[in-house]
């Protein structure tokens, strides 16, 4: 599958033009999502570029290494020592760090698309998409205006697909506004949940959707995010 890097560039421009008037106390204000401030997120967006372009520049070159060497542990100190950035060095380091992630996946032919990476044990067509999704959610932590109705209708598609994971088993998802519906199999009927599907991507993704879903009943409890590597069957 050829993945949707003209809309991933989209994303880019628009992170970019969302934190062009980022002052630094904005920058040290509490963001979205919990524990983190606006730095935290920033500085999670600009390695997050960074990671996915070394992922990039090697599996070019036929080679596999890990996203992160040290893991999570890694990942966190990175971005906990980074957060505290001035608004200019967040804005520079984002916009090397994003350039530097298009011109790898510049450089990717059809058939390179295929070649495999560690990040969940996928390809490298799955960075694209995973790319657009932390762009998109990720703007909606920073608390700056973009809200998840603002996310491109597939975009939401896309996260409800990818999220599905975090359902009790039997649960149905159907979006009122497209007609289409999505169900987590392996058990009974369980609930039927319904919405718009940005809402419903909002909420699967944990943010605050603009109109909550509804349930049959109540709505099911979520899951954990997707795991990193994913978890193979016992």
């Amino acid at each position: 599958m050829q993945p949707p890097v003209a809309a991933v560039l989209e994303a880019h421009r628009t992170l970019e033009r969302l934190v062009a008037g980022l002052n630094d106390q904005q920058v040290a204000e509490v963001s979205a999502l919990p524990g983190w401030s606006r730095g935290h997120v920033l500085a999670h967006l600009t390695d997050n570029a960074r990671m996915f372009a070394r992922l990039a520049e090697h599996a070019l070159r036929g080679e596999l290494v890990a996203g992160y060497d040290g893991g999570m542990d890694e990942r966190n100190a990175i971005i906990e020592a980074t957060a505290g950035r001035s608004a200019t060095e967040h804005r520079a380091q984002l916009a090397a760090h994003t350039a530097g992630l298009e011109a790898a996946w510049e450089r990717a032919g059809e058939v390179d698309w295929n070649r495999p990476v560690t990040f969940r044990n996928a390809d490298l067509a799955a960075t694209v998409f995973a790319r657009r999704r932390e762009a998109w959610i990720h703007m909606v932590d920073l608390d700056l205006g973009v809200r998840s109705d603002d996310w491109p209708e597939d975009l939401a598609a896309h996260a409800i697909d990818f999220l599905l994971v975090r359902l009790p088993a039997g649960t149905l998802i159907r979006a009122e506004d497209g007609g289409r519906q999505w169900s987590v199999g392996g058990g009974p009927p369980g609930a039927a949940v319904t919405g718009a599907v940005r809402d419903l991507a909002a909420w699967l993704a944990g943010r605050t959707p603009t109109v909550s879903p509804v349930a049959t009943e109540q709505l099911p409890a979520l899951g954990p995010w997707p795991p990193h590597p994913p978890q193979r069957p016992a």
